[in-house]
């Protein structure tokens, strides 16, 4: 009777294995969509942020009567390169993420179709 149940479990593993691979599969893509749209919407933000920044710092040269300075081009055009720099930097990060994360998905998904191929 023991023996049954465990080959009724095993059996009953091997046939859903399958179709837990295939959500498995379908979540992953789910979570990568959403993760890119997370993306965009984070670059977008910090580019909004950025032009504030380099608003904020503009104003403040008006204010002190040196927006026509060359000190102040100089402050406005390093602040803007910097802000570029980190807008690279965070798609470049961002771009590495998602590579690896479907790099890892196709393991996962290789593991699962040489696990099928093993236990037919």
């Amino acid at each position: 009777m023991k023996k049954t149940m465990i080959a009724l479990s095993a059996s009953a593993l091997l046939l859903a294995s399958p179709v837990f691979a295939a959500t498995t599969h379908a979540t992953d893509d789910t979570v990568a969509a959403a993760k890119a749209n997370a993306n965009d919407a984070k670059q977008k933000l910090h580019q909004e942020q950025n032009k504030g920044e380099e608003l904020k710092l503009k104003s403040e040269h008006a204010a002190e009567g040196k927006s026509d300075s060359v000190g102040s081009k100089v402050s406005e055009n390093s602040q803007k390169a910097w802000h570029k720099t980190k807008e690279g930097t965070e798609k470049g990060w961002d771009a590495t993420k998602e590579g690896t994360e479907k790099g890892w998905n196709k393991t996962k998904e290789g593991a699962a179709s040489l696990e099928k191929k093993v236990t037919e």
